[in-house]
């Protein structure tokens, strides 16, 4: 596969996980210092590892939000269990399952953080039951 095809797929497979408003608004906020990372990204990471066959998207979600978590990345944990809550098919019981397996391997401080930001994206997203 060229670069202009792992490109283009690449952009499809960002706009189906993430969602065409956040890879819209990403577009619009390149610049001359940015561009060449944001193709990076697109062609690796979307383009590369998103569209192999071996996983579907559902449990490449649950390992990334998972990383995340371990990493103590939170605007990437954010971004991740909105686009699974809002683009993914993703309940918000998925999402405490997935930090409750994480505080016994990433520690309690991490996933309390993690539950901490989780509750607000579903909350905001209008999905707190009762």
């Amino acid at each position: 596969m060229d670069d202009n095809q792992r490109r283009d797929d690449g952009m499809a497979q960002r706009r189906k996980v993430l969602g065409n408003e956040w890879v819209d608004k990403s577009i619009k906020n390149r610049n001359a210092f940015n561009t060449d990372f944001q193709d990076l990204i697109t062609r690796y990471a979307w383009g590369d590892i998103w569209t192999r066959p071996h996983f579907d998207h559902r449990t490449r979600r649950v390992l990334v939000i998972g990383t995340m978590v371990a990493l103590g990345q939170w605007d990437e944990f954010r971004l991740h269990v909105r686009a699974a809550l809002a683009e993914g098919g993703f309940t918000p019981d998925d999402i405490k399952e997935i930090l409750l397996q994480q505080a016994i391997y990433c520690g309690v401080p991490a996933a309390n953080h993690a539950v901490k930001e989780a509750n607000a994206i579903i909350a905001e997203l209008d999905l707190l039951k009762g």
